[in-house]
C-alpha cells in the first residue's frame, strides 16, 4: 500500500472496551464492512472498504477527532459533551461535528445527594460542594441556572465522595441507580439524558476520502432508519385510502396498485418509519385494511 493510500483510508475510533464496544462494531458492519484484526488487536483493517477501526480509550474519541488523527468517532453524548465545553471553555472555535445520535448506549448524568436531605430545584445546590468527573456539564448547568456551587473534580467511584467528606453531593452516571443507594444517596435531578454520538473532524480532507466518507454515513443513516422500519402490505377499499393512509405510521407515500378483478380494492404497500404496534394494525382493520403482512426491512437508501 503506498503512502498516499494510506492517508487516504478513514480512520474511525471506537472505544476498545466496554458498553458501545459491541454495538459500535456491529453498526460498522451493518454498514458493510468486513475487517481483520491487527496482531495488537487495537485496530481493525477493512477489507473490502479503505476504513481502519482504531480501538481507543472512550476518553481519547473525542481528542483524536477533534485533532483530524481519526476522521469519525462514536462515543458517549455526555463525553463529547464533556469534552465540547471544555474546548469552548479554552476558545476553540472550529470543533468536531456530531452527526448523528445512534440508538444505543442510553444513559444519564444526574445529581446524587445523601439520604436524608432534600432537593427543591436547581436553587438548593447554592453553597453546596458537587463532586463529579464531568466538571463542564455540571459547572454549565450551574451557569445556566444561575446557581453558585463549588464543583470538586473527581475521578472515579464519585459515589464515595459525600462519606469521605469531600462533597455535599454528585453528579455522575446512573443507570439503575443500585450504586447511589448501596452509598446511601438518592437520585435527584437529570441534567443530561446521552446515548451514543458519531462525530466527525473539523478539519477538509482529501475528495477521494471525502467521498467514501459520506457513503459511508450515508450507509450509517440507512442503518438507522431501518432499526424501526418496517414494510407494510395490505389490502384497502378505495373508499377507505384517505383513512387507511392517515393511520400508517411516520409513512411517505405508498405504493398504490389494483387488484386483479377488483375495482373496489387495491393493494397497498409502504414504509414505515415508526414501529408497527398490534393497535395499528388494529386500527387499519376497522378502517377497512385487509390481507395485512408487516415485514422486517434490511437495508435502506434514500
Amino acid at each position: 500500500m503506498t503512502t498516499q493510500q494510506q492517508q487516504n483510508r478513514i480512520k474511525i475510533a471506537v472505544q476498545k472496551s466496554g458498553r458501545l464496544t459491541e454495538h459500535s462494531m456491529d453498526l460498522l458492519v451493518r454498514c458493510g464492512l468486513t475487517y481483520s484484526r491487527g496482531r495488537d488487536q487495537l485496530i481493525c483493517y477493512g477489507e473490502n472498504m479503505p476504513v481502519d477501526v482504531l480501538l481507543v480509550r472512550d476518553d481519547d474519541i473525542p481528542g483524536l477527532v477533534q485533532e483530524d488523527i481519526c476522521d469519525l468517532g462514536i462515543v458517549g453524548g455526555n463525553i463529547a459533551e464533556e469534552v465540547r465545553l471544555d474546548l469552548e471553555t479554552k476558545g476553540e472555535t472550529e470543533l468536531f461535528q456530531k452527526v448523528y445520535e445512534l440508538d444505543y448506549g442510553h444513559c444519564r448524568l444526574s445529581f446524587g445527594l445523601p439520604e436524608g436531605s432534600s432537593f427543591d430545584g436547581p436553587q438548593s445546590l447554592n453553597g453546596k460542594r458537587i463532586a463529579t468527573s464531568y466538571p463542564n456539564i455540571v459547572s454549565d448547568y450551574l451557569r445556566r441556572n444561575n446557581v453558585t456551587a463549588s464543583v470538586v473534580e473527581f475521578s472515579g467511584a464519585v459515589e464515595i465522595a459525600p462519606s469521605l467528606g469531600k462533597s455535599d453531593l454528585i453528579c455522575d452516571l446512573v443507570s439503575s441507580g443500585a450504586t447511589l443507594r448501596a452509598h446511601h444517596l438518592f437520585e435527584a435531578e437529570t441534567i443530561l439524558e446521552s446515548k451514543a454520538v458519531l462525530i466527525q473532524t473539523p478539519k477538509g480532507v482529501p475528495e477521494e476520502k471525502a467521498d467514501w466518507i459520506r457513503r459511508l454515513l450515508q450507509r450509517v443513516q440507512g442503518v438507522l432508519q431501518v432499526r424501526e422500519s418496517k414494510y407494510i402490505m395490505l389490502h384497502a377499499p378505495r373508499s377507505a385510502l384517505k383513512k387507511i393512509r392517515a393511520l400508517l405510521p411516520g409513512s411517505e407515500a405508498p405504493t398504490i396498485m389494483p387488484l386483479e378483478g377488483r375495482d373496489d380494492k387495491v393493494a397497498l404497500h409502504a414504509v414505515c418509519r415508526e414501529n408497527v404496534f398490534w393497535e395499528t394494525l388494529e386500527q387499519l382493520k376497522e378502517a377497512g385494511a385487509s390481507s395485512m403482512l408487516v415485514l422486517p426491512v434490511e437495508k435502506m437508501l434514500d
